[in-house]
């Protein structure tokens, strides 16, 4: 088995770090965060990941994981050194690499011969090259450190089992014997593994991240057409999926994309088509689309309301950008709170997962522990995240709580023909 460093302690950082322990590797995680870094060394996992705890806990036990302060401290011993550090969005929508840059200068010294220093961040096309001459330059001896690109499709809320179950593994090397050693690493999951040159495995990573926000933007278009020709989206969804050429995933109408990668990703090829003088009119479409996706769900509270948010008491349920994770980055339901309390509403809302958090990023907001005190005196329930426990709550409860029993489900997660029995008036989403 082999020693690795995985650089950043964060979400892919730290699922990365724990399921190659779980693979018997011996894996050093460094953060530069020392709170951070304490807290994993107890066992305390900071984010929402199924079977992600369980796994920390054992690869501390069994001594395969550790965790300490500062990049140079987990690479200095290291035969591979794994980047999973922050790429966020720059003004312009760009990728800001300055961190990535900031740990290849950081290691570049202490790095062993015949290390090989992997991206796992997604990055830029050419990234690699980048990383490769910033460790040459500070400290690296040339020649002697390799240089792979091996992008992570992890999805939040399933991160481990994508990790250990992939549909392929990625890796992207000009030379062909530092991209087998990398390759050995996975040998035990026995998944396809896909090698090239790292600028196309860097595409790989934002053309399928790109392709996914693309489904979903045309299936809420489709499902904004349904509504005017009175179709049922989740029909027409299902009728599509089984087409194999075009399969279910990803085809579920609802308030649009979010998270940490769909709309960094699309913005960053964007901007490297910007860059090379291409016009990416697709994905300028899917990107625009998104945007207007907020602007109609808000269209359809106020809508409910009576037409004017000004003086409406809104319930909001969810405010992660998905269900079964506690992630609020880009999520379209703060973006739509947003815009309500921006149009004169009073908006109450509940996440089960990330309430507290949600109500210091949305002046304004008033967050509560409980589903049905979000719709105390309301006069519309928005559903702005799926989490699956919604859908079993007591809907008289609701209702007898409520001003007006208005319901908008921007994520078609309750039954329309169950709620318009309970005597609410319901709005789905392309149904």
């Amino acid at each position: 088995m082999s020693s690795i460093a995985v650089i950043g302690g964060g979400y892919v950082g730290l699922t990365t770090a724990a399921c190659f322990a779980h693979l018997g590797h011996d894996v050093v995680c460094g953060d530069n965060d020392a709170e951070r870094v304490r807290s994993l060394s107890k066992g305390e996992v900071p984010v929402l990941e199924e079977g992600l705890p369980e796994l920390v806990a054992a690869g501390l036990a069994s001594r395969r994981l550790s965790f300490v302060l500062t990049a140079a401290a987990a690479a200095k011993t290291a035969e591979f050194v794994f980047l999973c550090v922050p790429t966020p969005q720059g003004e312009n929508g760009a990728a800001d690499l300055s961190i990535v840059e900031a740990v290849a200068r950081e290691i570049a010294p202490v790095l062993r011969p015949e290390s090989v220093v992997v991206n796992k961040s997604t990055v830029p096309i050419g990234s690699a090259d980048l990383v490769e001459r910033l460790l040459n330059e500070n400290g690296a001896v040339p020649g002697t450190i390799g240089v792979a690109s091996n992008p992570e499709f992890l999805r939040e809320g399933s991160a481990v089992r994508d990790f250990l179950e992939p549909h392929r593994v990625v890796i992207g090397c000009k030379d062909t014997e530092v991209a087998v050693r990398v390759s050995e690493l996975y040998r035990d999951l026995r998944a396809p593994i896909l090698v090239t040159d790292a600028a196309s495995a860097e595409m790989i990573k934002y053309a399928s991240n790109a392709f996914l926000a693309t489904k979903i933007s045309f299936i809420n278009q489709v499902a904004n057409l349904c509504e005017e020709v009175s179709a049922d989206v989740r029909e027409v969804a299902l009728g599509m999926g089984y087409d194999p050429r075009i399969g279910f995933e990803f085809l579920h109408a609802g308030p649009g994309y979010g998270g940490s990668c769909f709309p960094k990703d699309v913005q960053a090829l964007l901007y490297s088509a910007q860059t090379v003088g291409y016009d990416f009119q697709l994905l300028r479409s899917v990107h625009d689309v998104n945007q207007i996706q907020h602007d109609r769900m808000v269209e359809k509270i106020a809508n409910a309301a009576g037409g004017s948010l000004d003086g409406a008491t809104i319930a909001v349920w969810g405010l992660t950008f998905k269900a079964n994770t506690d992630d609020l980055r880009d999520s379209p339901a703060l973006a739509i709170a947003r815009r309500l309390i921006d149009g004169g509403a009073t908006v109450r809302a509940y996440d089960p997962a990330a309430g507290e958090r949600a109500a210091g990023l949305v002046p304004g907001l008033e967050v509560v522990s409980d589903p049905y005190e979000a719709c105390d005196g309301a006069d519309v329930l928005t559903v702005l995240t799926e989490w699956d426990e919604l859908r079993w709550l007591d809907f008289e409860r609701v209702g007898a709580a409520m001003r007006q029993r208005r319901i908008v489900d921007a994520r078609n997660l309750l039954d329309p023909a169950a709620m318009r029995q309970r005597s609410f008036a319901y709005e789905g989403v392309g149904r």
